[in-house]
């Protein structure tokens, strides 16, 4: 582990910028489009926001994205639990729940590699919005 495992002392709201930001894990899971129902979960597509690099799965443009894309959901320790569309997989999920991080996990394996090798992350299996068209065309199970 190349860190000390602060996510099993602290909460959220108590982890400091850098603790906060070395939870995500690099799937880019969040970062593909989904399609809201009425009664249900949300559909999962393969689409990807245009600032998702789907090689890296990180956001091209992290400290800017809620000014470049105005629908981007920023995630805070406040909002966590309402983010019901978040993979079960993720952290952030993860922690406020009092859960643990998955083997996978780059706090974990140390290396940022190792959830893409899992097959945890979007990578290769993403398109971007400015090339897909109609969302309803790219719903995956």
């Amino acid at each position: 582990m190349s860190r000390s495992a602060f996510w099993r002392s602290k909460t959220l709201s108590e982890m400091t910028p850098e603790e906060w930001e070395s939870l995500c894990d690099g799937c880019g899971q969040c970062c593909m489009h989904k399609i809201a129902q009425d009664n249900g979960p949300a559909l999962k597509t393969n689409v990807a926001c245009r600032l998702l690099d789907t090689d890296s799965c990180r956001c091209k443009n992290y400290p800017r994205r809620k000014r470049v894309v105005r629908d981007c959901v920023v995630l805070t320790a406040e909002n966590i639990g309402d983010l019901g569309w978040l993979p079960t997989t993720c952290a952030y999920r993860l922690v406020a729940a009092g859960q643990d991080l998955f083997p996978w996990h780059p706090l974990i394996s140390g290396s940022p590699e190792s959830v893409h090798d899992a097959g945890i992350s979007v990578r290769g299996r993403g398109i971007s919005e400015r090339d897909a068209g109609p969302l309803e065309d790219h719903v995956i199970p």
